[in-house]
């Protein structure tokens, strides 16, 4: 096929871009453990060390639980609170966006996942996922391949994970659209010329992606 014509791969975040998420319910839910009523510095836009150390596997989940003890007065917390609580930022994967990527490779197009998250969540979401929909593997049943933060061992807003990415997929940046919903991760896509939906509320994954791949610079003729 010539280059001209070819469908954009199609990269994909998945907090707040396939699956919703609640930051503010991890939050609420740490403070709730905490004696003096803290909470921890995790948000969207930046967090501590400890969940960047989480995220790309330099600390196993043992040690993070050691951490969050440590650092924000949740030493009488137990491995299952702590986990329910890092967990509760996870909510659900509508059937129609799960429905609309099986879709989109039966169309033809290239399609891949980019998340930093960490082998707790992993699990949860891998188990719910199953349960729901009665994928084995989780989302990389409907997905060509998935690449997590922790197994790559670099995380976003980096550009070493997007350039990990596009290696291993032989993607050309310029024929990549890559689907998020963080400021910091769209602008290091740009920087190295793949094009970006940045996935603002209240627009959602099957609103916002047919009209970009609509006005894609190289659609099929």
């Amino acid at each position: 096929m010539n280059a001209a014509h070819r469908l954009p791969n199609l990269l994909f975040d998945f907090g707040g871009v396939i699956i919703n998420i609640d930051y503010n319910r991890t939050l609420e839910a740490m403070r709730a453990l905490s004696r003096v009523g803290s909470t921890i510095e995790f948000t969207q836009a930046a967090q501590s060390a400890l969940f960047d150390d989480l995220e790309t596997g330099r600390i196993t989940p043992d040690a993070f639980r050691q951490g969050l003890r440590t650092h924000y007065d949740l030493q009488h917390a137990t491995d299952a609170e702590l986990d329910a609580a890092w967990n509760a930022m996870l909510l659900d994967l509508p059937l129609e966006r799960l429905e609309y990527l099986r879709e989109l490779r039966r169309e033809g197009y290239q399609t891949a996942l980019l998340s930093n998250t960490n082998s707790i969540h992993i699990g949860v979401i891998n188990e719910m996922l199953r349960r729901a929909y009665g994928l084995q593997q989780g989302i990389a049943d409907v997905l060509d391949r998935v690449f997590y933060s922790q197994e790559v061992g670099q995380r976003k807003p980096g550009r070493e994970i997007f350039e990990h990415v596009l290696r291993e997929m032989n993607w050309r940046a310029e024929e990549t659209l890559f689907v998020e919903d963080s400021i910091q991760h769209i602008r290091t896509a740009e920087q190295l010329g793949i094009r970006t939906l940045f996935l603002t509320p209240p627009l959602t994954l099957t609103d916002a992606l047919p009209a970009a791949l609509r006005a894609f610079p190289n659609p099929v003729s």
